[in-house]
């Protein structure tokens, strides 16, 4: 049988139009043509990126991490590519307080072992103060090697949030590339699997047909209580602290307010 979009029998309220394969198939295709166009734009983008000038920086300076203050040369490990995740920070704050931002892009980062295999290192760099970096380091479970750059300059230091590029040659350090706002959404492979379903992301900003569920601010769903409801209520944080082992509802985010 063939329905058309607006058929009563097959309608379903607030969910997309029922149709028969062909049917479906024909605005699948029609949809892919747009899709091979913003696939190769991509392509041509990324192309364009790798001819970006670089800026040297002094490699000598130094960061902290697990064995005390190490020139940033030292998080190349001998490779001559390193990517970088800029971690916010929230002084004071505990572990539920720290940015949901920063700790959904950290999450998805655990494992760099393709970087690795293609001569890219990787390390998470933040502004916070090592002793409580370290403590929400091993709460949090992550694998990956945390630096504190409390007070280093750009483009080590400065504003966090972003990823950031650096090409190494010997013992000389360059700046390539760096993110800005949502760029960072390349490396969250959950962004991009909700982005293909009928609901999306769940966010007010996203353009979504009638009647579908109403979304709310982003980063909403990337905190919820100890329940799992994506909630700003005062035992909230972010998603992933609650696979931590004793996680437990807390009282406070901290001494930051909401961030987005």
């Amino acid at each position: 049988m063939t329905t058309t979009p607006d058929d009563p029998r097959t309608a379903l309220p607030g969910r997309p139009p029922v149709v028969d394969l062909a049917t479906w198939q024909a605005a699948r295709d029609e949809l892919l043509i747009r899709e091979k166009a913003h696939t190769r734009e991509g392509d041509a983008i990324a192309a364009a990126r790798r001819r970006l000038p670089m800026v040297e920086f002094d490699g000598t300076v130094e960061v902290v991490g697990p064995d005390g203050p190490v020139p940033f040369l030292d998080l190349f490990q001998g490779r001559d590519e390193l990517v970088v995740y800029k971690h916010m920070w929230y002084d004071g704050a505990p572990h539920q307080g720290q940015c949901e931002g920063c700790t959904t892009t950290a999450w998805h980062l655990k494992d760099a072992v393709y970087l690795n295999a293609r001569g890219v290192s990787f390390a998470i760099l933040t502004t916070g103060r090592w002793d409580e970096v370290a403590s929400y380091v091993e709460f949090m479970g992550y694998t990956q090697p945390w630096y504190s750059v409390r007070d280093v300059d750009a483009p080590v230091g400065g504003s966090m949030g972003y990823l950031t590029c650096f090409l190494r040659d010997g013992d000389r350090v360059f700046l390539t590339y760096s993110t800005t706002g949502r760029g960072n959404e390349r490396v969250n492979g959950s962004l991009g699997l909700l982005d293909m379903t009928p609901y999306g992301r769940g966010e007010a900003w996203e353009d979504n047909p009638e009647g579908r569920p109403e979304g709310s601010s982003p980063c909403w769903s990337w905190r919820s209580d100890a329940d799992g409801n994506a909630t700003w209520g005062p035992t909230s944080r972010p998603v992933p602290q609650w696979t931590r082992p004793g996680a437990a509802p807390v009282e406070t985010l901290g001494r930051h307010g909401h961030h987005h």
